[in-house]
């Protein structure tokens, strides 16, 4: 699969994900980090799935409506179980991500969301 790994996330996590033959591009190893609007919009253009730590990719994806091919973000893991997470959650919920799931892993919990909610109005 191919993913695009957030700065944020342990360097590490990058040999666990090429190891399990994912085409991962860390953007650690860029430049400058653009933010996160440009790190899912680079994702989308290149068909990969972002995997971050940072919560604001759901809220890009979910409220603000950006396109993506699938988000997993990890919650209270340490560094060194961000890459077995990574690669367990893209290969179980792979069908998911490539119809634009974000998927939260935490410790002894996952959540899946799938689809736009509605937006709220004032009436």
């Amino acid at each position: 699969m191919r993913v695009l790994l957030d700065s944020c996330v342990w360097r590490g996590a990058l040999e666990a994900l090429l190891q399990a033959e994912h085409d991962t591009e860390w953007v650690g190893n860029w430049d400058h980090d653009p933010g996160d609007e440009a790190v899912l919009r680079n994702a989308f253009q290149e068909g990969r799935v972002v995997i971050t730590l940072d919560k604001d990719f759901g809220e890009l994806a979910f409220f603000r409506m950006q396109p993506h091919c699938g988000i997993i973000r990890l919650v209270g893991l340490s560094a060194k179980e961000q890459g077995p997470a990574a690669v367990a959650s893209l290969s179980r919920y792979g069908l998911e991500l490539r119809s634009g799931a974000v998927v939260t892993v935490s410790q002894h919990r996952t959540r899946i969301r799938v689809g736009t909610p509605k937006r709220e109005t004032e009436e």
